[in-house]
């Protein structure tokens, strides 16, 4: 049986955030770098970017590793690896090309293994369940994992996915060149977190300039 925590070791917890500024900040506060999140949207609306741009900026705190599951090694993906300038961070990203969950895990186990994990896209891990989430989440408790994911509906496609942005502390829905930023890190009275995040502005504007 674990051991009861107390109320005053609740209120005198201390937690490593990491120190956003800018535009992360607005948008995502000053989040732990551990747990899970998930970014979800249609095609063509700008989550690729968006996603490239979350993984360079978070280079500055961790080490990273973009598992690609759906485009793997390729021109597609070496485009938008330039268009966010990717080469300026070195070594401090990796490209996966395509690992499954054993081969990931078998990475993950080993000393100086990447703290942030982004999985593109959960729907390409092979039978990926609740279970399986759970016990990533489990045996990684002091890592990032970011899943992203297809849209229907305005939600995120599929039960596994719906389930993961339940669990999640920040969810992500790209829409038009915006990020739209659900995060347990808000502090509003700071003006940090909540905001939206704008990915592209000329695509932004076009897109939304009948909407609002």
């Amino acid at each position: 049986m674990k051991r009861a925590i107390s109320n005053k070791n609740v209120l005198t917890a201390k937690f490593e955030v990491a120190e956003f500024d800018g535009e992360f900040l607005a948008s995502f506060g000053k989040p732990e770098l551990r747990g899970a999140w998930i970014i979800y949207g249609g095609s063509g609306c700008g989550k690729t970017t968006f996603v490239m741009q979350v993984c360079k900026y978070l280079t500055r705190f961790r080490r990273v590793a973009y598992n690609s599951l759906e485009q793997g090694l390729s021109l597609s993906l070496q485009k938008a690896w330039e268009r966010v300038d990717m080469g300026e961070v070195g070594s401090r990203i990796i490209l996966l090309n395509k690992e499954q969950l054993d081969e990931l895990s078998c990475r993950l186990r080993k000393k100086q293994s990447p703290d942030v994990i982004v999985i593109d896209s959960v729907h390409y891990l092979h039978r990926f369940n609740d279970s399986q989430y759970q016990t990533l989440r489990n045996e990684f408790p002091n890592k990032l994992f970011i899943f992203v994911s297809h849209e229907s509906g305005g939600l995120p496609k599929g039960t596994i996915a719906q389930n993961i942005r339940y669990d999640s502390d920040i969810k992500i829905r790209v829409e038009g060149y915006k990020a739209f930023v659900t995060t347990r890190y808000e502090v509003a009275e700071l003006g940090e977190g909540g905001a939206d995040f704008v990915i592209w502005d000329d695509g932004a504007n076009k897109y939304w300039v009948d909407k609002l």
